[in-house]
């Protein structure tokens, strides 16, 4: 476990997928959807190193994405594939529309189901491209959330220090307001920063240099759907919840969750802090079986799932799919 105030250094992947250009690429495809200024018709675009992307001729075989309207963009038909493997896992998060909202959960995890050991310890399970692989997510979005369990043990910065791209407002959940304002999401000023509580406790609106907002509590916990709908008020309309795995079993359990990331190690731990954790089912027919995308991560294996389209195991003919993109 980390004290407060110290930081284990970052594990730096020694081949990141994909090069500046190409993340750029993301980048910018990722401004134009968010501006609201996505064409009105299907189009191609090339790199760029300096904007980012440029428009060519569909048929260009420099052509790096395509835009549709009614399905998004994706990797252009040429693309290689060591680039096509970055681009399948990215453009799925960017809008299809400027208003578009998104929510996706990350964890990572040990082969055995744990995000950490019994006395906190997490930095790091996953390895460096997955480490890598969040800041990219952070980038791609207005919000990275975390819970206060994730604060105290972590005291993570949550920024995009890895790669380019602008740092996301960072929402902490501390419905009892229990964290001190040590932590350096509270007072390094790297980026803005809410603190979510219980309505009646927001006190001065201030917690260090983060500010307070109030939400309903239902049944002792903070109401999820409330949240994001004062997330995205504030124009916070994507998502990502980071950890822990209090956090992102609550949002998956109120079924706000439009993608489930899990990223699971080559590692035993033996007994700590569970991942995802849900209401005990009798029978593996009504397990919940989302589809599903794999990718390689170094040593790690990221699992991309869509909780909204989970079929009943047990269901004829409901097989969730899997598509494996080793």
């Amino acid at each position: 476990m980390q004290q407060p105030g110290r930081k284990a250094p970052l594990p730096q992947p020694s081949q990141p997928r994909g090069d500046t250009v190409i993340w750029s690429a993301v980048l910018a495809a990722s401004r134009i959807a968010r501006s609201g200024l996505l064409p009105r018709q299907a189009s191609a675009f090339a790199a760029d190193a300096v904007k980012g992307l440029r428009v060519v001729e569909r048929d260009s075989p420099d052509a790096l994405l395509v835009w549709c309207p009614s399905d998004g963009w994706a990797a252009a038909p040429g693309c290689k594939a060591e680039i096509r493997d970055l681009l399948d896992l990215y453009l799925p998060v960017l809008p299809k529309e400027s208003h578009a909202t998104l929510t996706v959960g990350h964890l990572g995890q040990s082969l055995d189901g744990y995000i950490a050991t019994s006395r906190g310890d997490s930095c790091f399970v996953t390895g460096p491209e997955n480490i890598l692989h969040l800041h990219r997510m952070r980038a791609l979005c207005d919000a990275v959330l975390v819970g206060a369990q994730t604060v105290a043990a972590d005291n993570p910065r949550l920024t995009t220090r890895l790669v380019p791209g602008d740092s996301p407002v960072r929402v902490v959940l501390d419905p009892s307001r229990r964290l001190g304002v040590d932590r350096c999401v509270f007072d390094d000023g790297a980026a803005p920063t809410l603190v979510i509580c219980e309505d009646g406790l927001t006190g001065s609106g201030r917690h260090g240099q983060a500010d307070v907002i109030g939400t309903p509590v239902l049944d002792g916990r903070l109401e999820l759907r409330t949240l994001l709908a004062q997330l995205h008020w504030r124009g916070l309309r994507r998502v990502f919840i980071e950890g822990g795995g209090i956090a992102v079993s609550a949002f998956l359990r109120a079924g706000l969750l439009d993608r489930l990331q899990v990223t699971v190690a080559p590692l035993l731990i033996g007994e700590g802090r569970r991942g995802v954790t849900l209401p005990a089912t009798a029978s593996l027919g009504d397990c919940l079986r989302p589809p599903c995308r794999i990718f390689r991560m170094g040593e790690d294996i990221l699992f991309d799932c869509e909780p909204g389209r989970t079929r009943r195991g047990g269901e004829a003919g409901c097989e969730a799919p899997i598509t494996r993109v080793l």
